[in-house]
């Protein structure tokens, strides 16, 4: 990786050393920009660091000044799409251009990894957010809701399999069915580092759909304390089902699967990032209950719709 400075700001690989600074950087920068009563407190029990870190660490960046970590960038490797973030620096050292400095390595992992579409989530209210990310080629495009809606758990459960009870000598064929469907929605696309993590590190489950032989749907959830999703709360990261004519049944099941799995880990709160592009999956999720309880807009390198397009039935969070 190629070392970026200036005067005062250093960037430089994120070490396991940082992670504990960078995650009290994480939670009291977004506290603050949110105006939190107590800032430190943003996020909870819900871990956003350390296990993107662990997916990955050489796809996380330090940014220091005098020694002193500051801030931290990261990047997601879904095959041909990259996503970025996310990106927090301590208050005390905003619009001093760390930002721009963190966002380089990035920028430079997309290109080495040949990404086709890059993409983050931000805050549509903020100038100044989209005026960076804008300079480094990213462009906004479509809102996208963070939805969540209370677990039922009387509702019946849909069939499906879990990747954990795949067996150690299948699970390269069950990660093959798993792209086929999704290079099927965009052209390389591949969530195998995400699935892999989330068994890895215990994260939560990933739920597996089936049509005959064929996986007809995947969702990447996470569960409870030290996952993206928090105490008493089920996340679905990433979900997606094949394209076509079955695909808003398969995807009405394969929320129905979510909230069974969030039912059974006595979890009372399920929750996932819809981009309004995706329309089906938007109207999807609200007929099924799911309100908006915040928003952002999505930002993609190129200027490109990529796999948000009203007829395909996807979940992704690209914070």
């Amino acid at each position: 990786m190629t070392t970026h400075s200036t005067a005062e700001v250093i960037v430089r690989p994120l070490a396991e050393a940082d992670l504990p600074e960078a995650d009290r950087i994480f939670r009291l920068a977004f506290g603050t920009f949110l105006g939190l009563p107590d800032p430190a407190g943003f996020a909870g029990d819900a871990d956003f660091i350390r296990s993107r870190w662990r997916s990955d660490p050489e796809a996380a960046f330090a940014a220091e000044v005098a020694g002193r970590l500051v801030g931290s960038s990261f990047a997601a490797n879904w095959g041909s799409v990259g996503v970025f973030g996310p990106l927090t620096i301590h208050p005390d050292f905003w619009d001093r251009g760390v930002g721009a400095r963190l966002l380089g390595p990035v920028v430079e992992t997309f290109d080495r990894w040949k990404t086709t579409l890059a993409g983050l989530y931000t805050f549509a209210q903020s100038p100044k957010h989209l005026g960076l990310y804008q300079k480094f080629g990213f462009w906004p495009r479509f809102l996208a809701a963070l939805m969540a809606r209370e677990v039922d758990p009387a509702r019946e459960a849909p069939h499906c399999s879990r990747y954990a009870d795949v067996p150690e000598r299948e699970r390269d064929s069950c990660l093959s069915g798993c792209r086929e469907l999704t290079d099927g929605i965009y052209p390389g696309l591949d969530l195998s580092r995400e699935i892999r993590a989330a068994a890895a590190q215990g994260l939560g489950e990933t739920l597996l759909l089936w049509d005959g032989v064929a996986v007809a749907g995947l969702a990447i959830c996470h569960c409870g304390p030290g996952s993206e999703a928090g105490s008493g709360t089920c996340h679905v990261k990433f979900g997606a089902v094949t394209p076509g004519p079955d695909a808003e049944y398969h995807f009405d099941q394969l929320l129905g699967a979510c909230e069974a799995l969030a039912a059974e880990r006595g979890l009372a709160r399920l929750t996932a990032a819809v981009n309004t592009g995706c329309a089906g999956a938007y109207r999807g999720m609200l007929a099924r209950g799911f309100r908006a309880f915040t928003q952002g807009v999505t930002m993609s390198r190129p200027d490109d719709p990529g796999y948000h397009r009203p007829d395909l039935y996807v979940i992704d969070d690209w914070r």
